[in-house]
C-alpha cells in the first residue's frame, strides 16, 4: 500500500484545484505589486482554466508548478510562484531561528586569503533580529584587510536591513542604500548605512562581490547597491532578476502563494534590477570569479 504522503502529493480533484485557483487570484488581486499585471494574469489563469488545461493535472506539485509558469508568462517575475507541501502546513509561529543557527546564519567561510585580502562566503542574508552577531563576528574577523572579496554566487537574498548592516562597514560616512515601495500601504521606506556598527570599517579598501546566476533577490540588492555607489567591482556573471520583496499566502493546508508585494528603488538610478538582472563589471563564468578578483585585488594593491 502506498504510504499516505505520497497518495496526497499524486492525488487532485476539481474543487481542489478551484480553491486554490480562487484563492491565488485573489491573493494576487489584493497584494501584486502591479495591479494592473494581476489583473491579465487573472484572465490569463481563467483563460486556460476555461479551455481545462487543467483539467487532466492530478499531480499536486505538477499543479502548482504549471500554475506558476502561467503566472510568470505574464509576470516575467521570478519571485512569483504557486508551492506544493506534501506534508501539511505547520501552525502559525515564530520558526526558524533554529534553523538559521544550525546554519550559522547562512556565513559558510570567513578567511584572510595571500596578500591581506579578506574573503567572506555567506548564502543568505539573514534577519539581524536572529544573526546580528553572527554577521558583526564575521566582518570583523576580517578587520585589517586591505581588500575584501564577498562571494554571493550562492546567496539567494534575503532581509534589507542585513544588507544595510553588512554594508555599513564599506562606508565612513551615513549613505542611502535603496528603497522600497509597498503597494498595500502605499508607502516608500528608506535604507541607509547604519550609523554605528562594532569593530573597524573597511573604509577605502577595495570591494569585490562575486556573483552568479544563482546571485537573488537581497544578494542582488547588495550588488546593485554597491555597484551604482562605485563602492564595489562585481566579478562573476549577470545575476537572477529578482527585485520584489515577497510575502508567502496560504491557499489551504498544504498549497501556498508567495506574491511580491512591494518594488526595490534605488536612489540613484530610480529604478532596479528586475528582470534584467545586475550585470557585472568584470563579466567571467562564476566558477572563474574568486581567482578573477583575487588577481584584480592584488594588482590594485601592488600598484598602491
Amino acid at each position: 500500500m502506498l504510504p499516505l504522503l505520497l497518495l496526497l502529493a499524486q492525488t487532485l480533484d476539481a474543487p481542489i484545484r478551484n480553491r486554490v485557483i480562487d484563492g491565488a487570484l485573489s491573493k494576487l488581486d489584493e497584494y501584486y505589486v502591479f495591479p494592473d499585471t494581476a489583473k491579465k494574469m487573472s484572465a490569463a489563469i481563467r483563460d486556460h482554466q476555461q479551455r481545462g488545461e487543467y483539467d487532466a493535472v492530478t499531480d499536486s506539485t505538477a499543479f502548482a508548478d504549471l500554475l506558476t509558469n502561467h503566472l510568470r508568462a505574464v509576470s516575467h517575475d521570478k519571485h512569483l510562484r504557486v508551492r506544493y507541501n506534501a506534508s501539511p502546513l505547520p501552525g502559525e509561529g515564530p520558526g526558524g531561528r533554529g534553523q538559521l543557527e544550525q546554519m550559522n546564519c547562512g556565513f559558510e567561510k570567513a578567511q584572510r586569503l595571500d596578500g591581506n585580502i579578506g574573503y567572506l562566503k555567506f548564502n543568505i542574508f539573514a534577519s539581524p533580529d536572529f544573526c546580528r552577531d553572527i554577521a558583526i563576528s564575521a566582518m570583523n574577523s576580517l578587520a585589517g584587510s586591505d581588500a575584501i572579496i564577498f562571494d554571493l554566487r550562492s546567496n539567494g537574498g534575503g532581509d534589507p536591513a542585513m544588507v544595510a548592516l553588512i554594508s555599513t562597514y564599506l562606508f565612513a560616512e551615513r549613505t542611502h542604500l535603496n528603497d522600497i515601495y509597498n503597494r498595500a500601504d502605499d508607502h516608500t521606506e528608506e535604507f541607509w548605512t547604519l550609523r554605528d556598527v562594532p569593530g573597524k570599517r573597511f573604509v577605502g579598501a577595495p570591494v569585490y562581490v562575486l556573483t552568479s546566476q544563482r546571485t537573488f533577490s537581497g544578494a542582488e540588492e547588495f550588488t546593485y547597491n554597491l555597484k551604482n555607489l562605485k563602492r564595489a567591482t562585481i566579478v562573476g556573471e549577470t545575476t537572477g532578476g529578482g527585485a520584489h520583496p515577497v510575502s508567502g499566502h496560504r491557499l489551504d493546508h498544504q498549497f501556498t502563494i508567495y506574491v511580491p508585494f512591494a518594488r526595490a528603488i534605488n536612489p540613484i538610478t530610480k529604478t532596479n534590477w528586475e528582470g534584467t538582472g545586475v550585470t557585472p563589471d568584470i563579466s567571467v563564468p562564476a566558477s572563474d570569479a574568486l581567482p578573477t578578483a583575487e588577481n584584480l585585488a592584488r594588482e590594485h594593491l601592488r600598484k598602491k
